[in-house]
């Protein structure tokens, strides 16, 4: 989870937030008054008060941390419709960074409001990344993906004029969507299923990544939907619960603005990740519970990644990811996701727990897990009486890694059938019988 500007503040202003005694974990503001005052203070300071200024270049940070803010706690997005209307009204005359900030907010909660000013964008822009992101807004309304074709002719027409372009990871990630789009309309959930996750024992296999601990985490497309995670022992065998059955808690990959993977705090993204040890959050919304520290694919060197010291080219290349991935999978575009991830930038991605009050998201698909800035997120319940921590699926998740024989390995996201439901073990079970 990146460190936002918001969450520094409360950092700063709460100090020592949270503790952690061997197993004994507490939360400062985690209690009900703690918390209360939390939400008093981010709408009527960081909500509120910055968007009563006027929209200037000079008050543009100020609405930048309105924006994200409304979406932390989730807020009603009615309430603050005008001051939308108005960054909207004036969105060419102010910075990259904050029109970045203003489609990151209206993705999903102002869907169809702002189509002629995200066409603009497209039209206008010399910014790939905010080109995709406008062209992802507009996307991600059913009733405008007629637009997907558009999208992806405009794409090839760019690369025509500049064959340099082929590798720009927004324009790669941007078209795939694109083509996804137009593609999905022809195949019913069962048949794409079928097509793409017949290999899944293919990963599972103890011959895949020998001497490795992996975790696995899968997920749904809709990341409304939350996954499961599984962890795979050093030997290739799955960690169990004591009564035989696999170990596996829910998980969930969707960012508070459930962008598409490839965009700054986007959701997070299909693929394989490097997983490099424990670490400890002193971010407020992460905790004190132990996450567990990954690295996309291009975020660091070849030599850190394929856990190969003899390695000494570190001039990343898409067929290097491709290498790592089952021969069955390397022509599956989906699961290329974390590399092209990492070539746009993305980083900071960890399996962490949560202090974030999941009542903010009461009455979500996800209830009571709580999105991130892009990370993988687990369950953790804290008194509201005293803040000590109740339940906690990370420090399981924790515990399951260190029996399968350390953080050093690699951690998968895996998305399994587009069905509107979480992912439960039930998913899974088939696949893990197909595993030798």
């Amino acid at each position: 989870m990146k460190k936002s500007v918001l969450f520094l503040f409360f950092i700063l202003s709460y100090g020592q937030l949270f503790s952690q005694v061997d197993s004994f974990a507490y939360y400062k503001n985690g209690t009900q008054e703690a918390r209360a005052k939390f939400y008093t203070t981010i709408v009527k300071k960081s909500i509120q008060k910055n968007l009563a200024l006027p929209l200037t270049l000079e008050t543009e940070e100020n609405w930048e941390t309105a924006f994200y803010a409304i979406q932390l706690v989730n807020y009603n997005p009615s309430l603050v419709i005008n001051q939308i209307n108005t960054a909207a009204k004036q969105l060419n005359k102010q910075t990259v960074n904050f029109q970045y900030a203003f489609w990151t907010l209206c993705y999903k909660r102002f869907p169809l409001t702002y189509f002629t000013q995200a066409k603009k964008t497209i039209d206008t822009t010399a910014n790939y990344k905010l080109m995709a992101l406008a062209a992802e807004y507009i996307m991600a309304n059913e009733t405008k993906l007629n637009h997907a074709k558009n999208i992806f002719t405009k794409i090839e027409n760019l690369v025509k004029k500049d064959t340099l372009l082929k590798l720009n990871p927004f324009l790669i990630s941007l078209a795939s969507n694109a083509r996804f789009a137009l593609d999905f309309a022809k195949e019913i959930p069962q048949q794409r299923a079928l097509n793409l996750l017949k290999y899944i024992p293919d990963f599972l296999n103890p011959s895949y990544l020998p001497g490795n601990v992996i975790v696995f985490s899968f997920q749904r497309k809709n990341r409304n939907y939350s996954g499961i995670v599984l962890v795979r022992k050093h030997d290739g065998s799955f960690v169990l619960n004591e009564d035989g059955s696999y170990f596996n808690v829910p998980q969930l990959t969707r960012s508070i603005n459930n962008l598409p993977t490839y965009l700054t705090s986007g959701n997070t993204p299909q693929g394989v990740f490097r997983m490099s040890g424990f670490g400890k959050s002193k971010i407020e919304a992460i905790g004190a519970t132990e996450n567990l520290q990954l690295t996309l694919p291009v975020e660091t060197t070849k030599q850190h990644f394929f856990r190969d010291s003899s390695s000494t080219n570190n001039e990343w290349k898409v067929d290097d990811y491709k290498k790592i991935l089952p021969k069955n999978w390397q022509k599956n575009l989906p699961l290329f996701e974390a590399y092209f991830a990492g070539l746009a930038g993305r980083n900071e991605i960890i399996a962490h727990g949560t202090t974030v009050n999941p009542e903010f998201y009461k009455g979500e698909t996800y209830y009571p897990l709580t999105p991130t800035e892009g990370c993988l997120c687990t369950k953790e319940l804290w008194s509201t009486l005293d803040g000590k921590r109740l339940e906690s699926d990370q420090q399981k998740l924790i515990n399951a890694v260190k029996k399968a024989g350390g953080p050093q390995g690699y951690l998968i996201v895996i998305e399994l059938e587009d069905v509107q439901r979480p992912v439960t073990l039930k998913d899974v079970l088939p696949y893990l019988k197909q595993v030798k």
